[in-house]
Parts: C-alpha cells; sequence; structure tokens
C-alpha cells in the first residue's frame, strides 16, 4: 500500500491571503529607566481617538503605587513638559531601590520612550535634564568604619 504524505497539492489553486485583524494594535515603544538601584521598563502606546489614557505602574494606577503628590509629579513631567499628558498609555514595570529612586527611574524611561516615538522631543526633553541617568550610588561601607565614611565615636581612654 503506497504510503500517504500529510502535504497534498491543490492544483490551480493559489493559496489565499491571511486575513487582517479587525482591530490593528498600534506600535507601542519600550525603554529602561535608571536611578540608584532602580530600574524602570517603561512602555507607551499611542491612544486612539476617543479613548482614555492609562498610567500602570506595577499593575496599579500610578496615583496609588505613587502615592505622595511630589513623586506623581516627578512621574509625570515628561508629558507635561511636552503637553502630552493624555496622549500615550504608560505600562511600567519598577523594581529595585526605594520609592523615589524608583519614581525617578520611572521618569527617566519614559523620556527615553517618547524620544523613540518623536526625535523632536529630545531636545526639550534633553535641556530638561530628563534623558541624563544620574550617576550618584550609594557609596559602600569600609571595615572599621560604622558606614561609608562615619568613624566610631572616638575616646581619650
Amino acid at each position: 500500500m503506497p504510503e500517504k504524505s500529510n502535504k497534498t497539492k491543490r492544483a490551480g489553486k493559489k493559496p489565499e491571503p491571511k486575513k487582517e485583524k479587525k482591530a490593528k494594535l498600534l506600535k507601542y515603544f519600550e525603554a529602561t529607566g535608571r536611578r540608584k538601584r532602580a530600574v524602570a521598563r517603561v512602555r507607551l502606546q499611542a491612544v486612539l481617538p476617543k479613548r482614555t489614557s492609562s498610567f500602570i505602574v506595577n499593575n496599579k494606577d500610578y496615583k496609588e503605587y505613587f502615592p505622595t503628590p511630589i513623586l506623581q509629579q516627578v512621574v509625570e513631567s515628561p508629558f507635561t513638559k511636552l503637553n502630552l499628558e493624555n496622549n500615550f498609555n504608560c505600562s511600567v514595570r519598577v523594581g529595585g531601590g526605594g520609592i523615589s529612586g524608583q519614581a525617578e527611574a520611572v521618569r527617566h524611561g519614559i523620556s527615553r520612550a517618547l524620544t523613540l516615538s518623536n526625535e523632536s522631543f529630545r531636545k526639550k526633553l534633553k535641556k530638561a535634564g530628563f534623558l541624563r541617568r544620574d550617576p550618584r550610588e550609594k557609596e559602600r561601607r569600609k571595615f572599621g568604619l560604622k558606614k561609608a565614611r562615619r568613624a566610631p565615636q572616638w575616646s581619650k581612654r
């Protein structure tokens, strides 16, 4: 008995083109922001007309994740600088460091993603200092000292 192959040829028929999805997903821009020990992975996606924008940090609303108004202002600052408050959906994964370091890492990541979306944003963001990674880190503790530079209390006898 001859073996049947899984591949059958259709004589005279052209392969059908794949059907396009009804709702096209918009392209997103991904960037990484850093500050102290915090690292933020940011994804920006343009908002479709007649839709509301969202800003999610670690599966929470950013106002819930960053409770103080100062931290919220730090995170929003790249959008307010460019007058783009409700033009992008923003989803962020951030970890490491403290909450203020995380806020500044998110700001750095958003600024980098905005420059990927439109190169003309770079000039304003660079002038504001949002594209520069702040290099200051906590200094390591040295042996014989209590902290990085704090010596033990001196006693005369």
